[in-house]
């Protein structure tokens, strides 16, 4: 199944912008929040892997005997529903045994301290990330520093490394670091089956190159790394196993049309898409290269 990136990614980027420019003129903070955190009806990827966040906002469940693990936390204002959609799939937040974050943003780390609180997990995270997580809620040399809120910040931080698996049960998880978005952006990989069929998971962070006024990612002496950090996320992308990928906001990999094709009973399964995470970096490297050229105008 071949999914149309550009409109929504054009959506997300729009929406960024607006939300960019709304901080700048100092109007209430977060006014997208509402409409991120609409309510959606939990739902089962694949096997033992559950969509819990909100329609705007992506959260995942992955289950074992053992335990589970949760990736990401939406906002502060989504732990309630997280954690209903939790229980209304017959499971317990008390279980959660690790929380995992694409990237230390209000809207994917915001509640991952209460959630915390609520489950007593461990929460990894790259250096980057977790030294904002413990510290400051939102870092100085990210990109969009200025126009973002600060998460509240987390006490316990483990900094995990590139490649590193967590095991709960008999689910793995790894994490591999892709930065560009901010410079400690995480992706999620593992394997979930269901009977014989096994099934390639991909969480990937964001693609897209947005900052503040001012900042510029061609900039290399003020950030000498910006550019070359989306060619390691491309990279990636291009070379993971990938047969089902979800994105951070739904949207931008067509979570919901694919979504609706299933429910409306289209085979094979419209949530398979082995090129999902090849396409996913094609339209970052063309998002990229757009910022490039219009940074050099």
């Amino acid at each position: 199944m071949t999914l149309s990136w550009a409109r929504p990614m054009r959506i997300f980027l729009l929406l960024s912008v607006c939300l960019g420019i709304a901080w700048a003129q100092k109007s209430p903070p977060c006014s997208q929040c509402a409409e991120w955190n609409q309510p959606q009806k939990p739902f089962k990827i694949f096997s033992n892997t559950y969509y819990v966040g909100t329609h705007g906002l992506s959260s995942i469940l992955i289950t074992s005997a053992s335990g589970h693990i949760l990736l990401d936390g939406d906002l502060q204002q989504s732990v309630p529903q997280i954690v209903e959609h939790i229980r209304s799939l017959e499971f317990r937040i008390e279980d959660v045994k690790l929380i995992g974050n694409s990237h230390v943003h209000y809207d994917h780390a915001g509640g991952i301290a209460e959630l915390q609180r609520l489950s007593g997990a461990r929460v990894v995270a790259s250096p980057w990330t977790a030294a904002v997580m413990r510290k400051s809620g939102v870092a100085k040399d990210d990109p969009q520093y200025g126009i973002i809120a600060p998460i509240p910040l987390v006490k316990h931080v483990e900094e995990l490394h590139d490649g590193e698996s967590f095991r709960i049960g008999d689910v793995e998880v790894t994490a591999h670091f892709t930065p560009g978005h901010t410079p400690g952006g995480t992706s999620w990989t593992w394997k979930s089956c269901e009977g014989n069929v096994c099934r390639a998971m991909v969480y990937a962070d964001s693609v897209t190159p947005v900052s503040a006024d001012g900042y510029k990612f061609t900039d290399s002496k003020k950030h000498p790394t910006a550019i070359a950090d989306f060619g390691k996320t491309f990279t990636f992308l291009d070379a993971t196993p990938c047969d089902i990928l979800v994105t951070t906001h739904p949207e931008a990999s067509g979570l919901w049309d694919r979504l609706q094709a299933r429910e409306q009973g289209r085979t094979p399964d419209p949530m398979v898409n082995s090129d999902a995470c090849r396409q996913l970096a094609q339209h970052g490297r063309e998002l990229l290269q757009q910022r490039i050229d219009d940074e050099r105008k």
